[in-house]
């Protein structure tokens, strides 16, 4: 069995026409063609358009000769044609995996049960007792306190550096150092990473790069691209986009996501059919809905940096953003995601949140619907005043996450909650 007849691989021409990556001054993005189309030849069971939901745990053979085959094919292919058992591997599930490998342009995908465990599991099978880590201070709280506590007990060291900081990253290399860690964009203040520089420096390092481009998506950014050895998505952002679904993804190539792969099964983290299938189904409207979200983030950032009762606004695709410049070399779109500081005491910026109509108070992003958090309330409550400092999550900070609406509806909402404080 050849890859390809498994799992439509990047090195296929691009579904939508564009040139490749070296013929662009900036990486060859998918579209909505690839969003719909891509990664689904295969998984065409019974004459369905629609890739169906294989709802079992077991997988039966024929015959002791069926069974003594599938063993052979795993002792000489990557990847059987079929599956054994529900924790190693599901037909609805590999055509998510197949689609999210086409759309980053990368030879392999594996999805898992949650962003965090994308996390986790990538970096407890590449990490091990006596190693040492470097990650951007900006990153998910959950994932530093996983680095710099958790990892701690078994042995492996982690240093946090400055965000936009690369001679600061540079020099807490160690002769231990084994990989480098960053999200880009980061959450809340959108940081945005200088990939040219981080890949030299890591290259120059024999270190390898992860990065987490859940804000981006592969619709905005290919980080792998850019030469990063592993990225990480929240599947349950904006590549499901329906906040119905909890998912992570790890995109690599064979050699790194290899060990991972064979790992899922020993850890159990793993994705139940269903899920699989309403991420699958949230995946071909990607190119549409990211459309939507990039033009409401940017236009509400505009909106919201000229509003005299606002302080100051962090979006990539604004002039007044530290990274606009790496963030336009390396980005087609800046996400729907907007993070800004109401000019006025604790109480009216939650007088401002309250008096809005369109967003909903949660604490998710990506998905259809706009959602609004106050950060020092939600993401952030259970640190100490000092780190909030530390952080910059001062009570004025909030941070708008635009769905899908109307962009007229959405500025006339935040105008009129505006004006009530």
């Amino acid at each position: 069995m050849s890859s390809q007849s498994f799992n439509a691989r990047a090195e296929q021409p691009p579904l939508n026409g564009q040139a490749a990556p070296e013929a662009q001054a900036r990486p060859s993005l998918p579209g909505s063609t690839q969003s719909v189309h891509a990664g689904e030849r295969r998984f065409r069971a019974h004459d369905s358009l629609t890739v169906p939901i294989v709802q079992t745990a077991v997988y039966t053979f024929d015959d002791t000769a069926a069974l003594a085959g599938y063993y052979e094919e795993r002792m000489f292919w990557e990847e059987p044609e079929r599956e054994e058992y529900g924790r190693y591997g599901n037909p609805t599930v590999r055509a998510v995996e197949a689609k999210l490998a086409v759309l980053e342009g990368a030879q392999e995908a594996m999805l898992v049960s949650s962003g965090m465990a994308a996390v986790t599991a990538t970096l407890l099978l590449m990490l091990a007792s006596g190693d040492h880590m470097i990650l951007a201070d900006q990153c998910y709280h959950a994932t530093l306190t996983f680095c710099e506590k958790v990892l701690k007990r078994y042995g492996v060291e982690c240093t946090a550096v400055p965000c936009g900081d690369y001679a600061a990253l540079e020099a807490a290399i160690r002769p231990n150092t084994k990989l480098i860690y960053a999200e880009s964009p980061t959450n809340p203040f959108m940081r945005c990473l200088d990939y040219p520089r981080l890949v030299d420096i890591a290259r120059r390092h024999q270190l390898k790069t992860v990065v987490d481009t859940t804000f981006a998506t592969p619709l905005n950014l290919r980080a792998l691209n850019l030469g990063v050895d592993v990225v990480i998505h929240s599947v349950t952002k904006y590549l499901a986009g329906h906040n119905d679904v909890m998912a992570g993804a790890v995109v690599g190539s064979y050699e790194m996501l290899t060990p991972l792969r064979q790992a899922q099964g020993m850890l159990g983290c793993i994705v139940d059919p269903h899920a699989a299938y309403l991420i699958l189904r949230g995946l071909k409207t990607l190119g549409l809905r990211m459309e939507r979200h990039n033009a409401n983030g940017l236009a509400v950032a505009r909106f919201l940096e000229e509003h005299p009762k606002v302080r100051r606004v962090w979006y990539p695709g604004l002039a007044s953003h530290p990274d606009h410049a790496v963030a336009t070399a390396s980005m087609a779109g800046f996400s729907g995601v907007v993070t800004f500081e109401i000019d006025g005491d604790r109480e009216q910026t939650y007088q401002f949140i309250d008096a809005l109509r369109i967003p909903t108070v949660g604490p998710s992003l990506g998905g259809v619907e706009s959602l609004i958090s106050p950060l020092a309330l939600m993401g952030y409550a259970d640190l100490p005043q000092e780190e909030r400092d530390a952080l910059g999550i001062s009570d004025q900070l909030v941070r708008l996450c635009t769905g899908i609406e109307e962009t007229g509806d959405l500025l006339a909402d935040l105008s009129q909650a505006l004006a009530q404080i």
